[in-house]
């Protein structure tokens, strides 16, 4: 079974519980801008070509390009597409729109088994290294991810390491007391020392997931690629294999912008996920698609919404459905 097939199960299934109604509310309410743009323009495709030709994929081509799934991604997109509609005999662009969607799915799964689970350390507190340049949201991030925790009962810890920039330790301490976490932060001294008193804190209290802030500082790669690696030890020493996770936070609205800065950052140190934020305020929620086929990091939250429970785990089957339900 497609996944358009699917997603039209789920569209028509009478019995959903609670929590699956609420994220699909979340991901249809969160993808609204993106919806109406992108399908609205599909659809329009659909009508003013009754035949699918050349001339349909070049419009097809340019819609998908607005949406920022990125040029790469898009022209290998267009040939599978081309080839499937050969194989399959496809003319009308009713039956096409089915596959589109069934593509798009492909394109992020691509015969890999994804997983948006955070690693979790079975033997003392989860560490999660919090990456990403200034103004991405990432301490608003670190916030909805601690609550998110906190509701699951879970002890948590922040540890302000983005120590130079104005504010930056404040902030994080501010979001500490909203969520009722443990915090440690000094303002204006290495790193690197701050991450490793405050790793010892974190043992001695008992966290159970301990959110480390980092400095944005991607002016100068080397700098903190260094900076990075100092952390990165001193991480390690304290408890041993951590990071567990190390996750970029990425503005969704900056587009083809934030793919440049998870390729800076892939490039500097280990990113095991992505975390999109503002994807609700953009139009152009393709970006999604383009990140995993550019860069091949999972996505592992979105941001759709402004509330402390719009941050969600990513999940590609809500995604397509909350992009496609008008056509369904």
């Amino acid at each position: 079974m497609g996944i358009f097939d699917k997603l039209k199960k789920i569209v028509n299934k009478k019995e959903t519980t609670k929590e699956e109604q609420e994220i699909q509310d979340v991901y249809e309410k969160g993808l609204e801008k993106t919806r109406k743009e992108f399908v609205s323009k599909l659809s329009l495709l659909g009508v003013q070509f009754t035949k699918v030709n050349e001339e349909y994929f070049e419009a097809l081509e340019d819609l998908l390009i607005s949406a920022d799934i990125g040029v790469n991604t898009v022209v290998q997109f267009i040939e599978r597409l081309k080839k499937r509609v050969g194989n399959e005999k496809i003319e009308d662009t009713k039956t096409l729109n089915e596959i589109i969607i069934d593509e798009l799915f492909i394109i992020y799964v691509n015969n890999e088994t994804l997983t948006t689970k955070i690693q979790m350390n079975e033997n003392g507190p989860t560490i999660i290294l919090m990456v990403g340049v200034n103004g991405v949201g990432k301490t608003t991030t670190i916030g909805k991810l601690a609550h998110k925790y906190k509701e699951q009962g879970k002890k948590v810890m922040m540890i302000a390491g983005d120590t130079f920039r104005a504010g930056a330790v404040e902030q994080l301490k501010i979001w500490a007391e909203k969520t009722d976490s443990l915090f440690y932060g000094q303002d204006h001294i290495d790193p690197a020392g701050v991450i490793y008193d405050g790793l010892e804190k974190a043992k001695e209290n008992g966290a159970e997931i301990v959110f480390i802030d980092t400095a944005g500082r991607l002016q100068n790669k080397v700098n903190l690629m260094k900076e990075l690696e100092k952390i990165n030890k001193v991480i390690d020493r304290i408890i041993p294999g951590a990071p567990h996770e190390t996750l970029l936070v990425i503005d969704a609205s900056t587009g083809q912008n934030g793919i440049m800065q998870a390729k800076a950052f892939k490039e500097i140190t280990n990113i095991t996920g992505i975390v999109l934020t503002k994807l609700d305020g953009t139009a152009k929620g393709g970006i999604v698609l383009a990140i995993k086929e550019e860069v091949d990091i999972p996505v592992k939250f979105v941001g759709l919404g402004e509330g402390m429970s719009d941050l969600q785990t990513f999940d590609i089957e809500e995604y397509i459905y909350g992009l496609f339900k008008d056509m369904m």
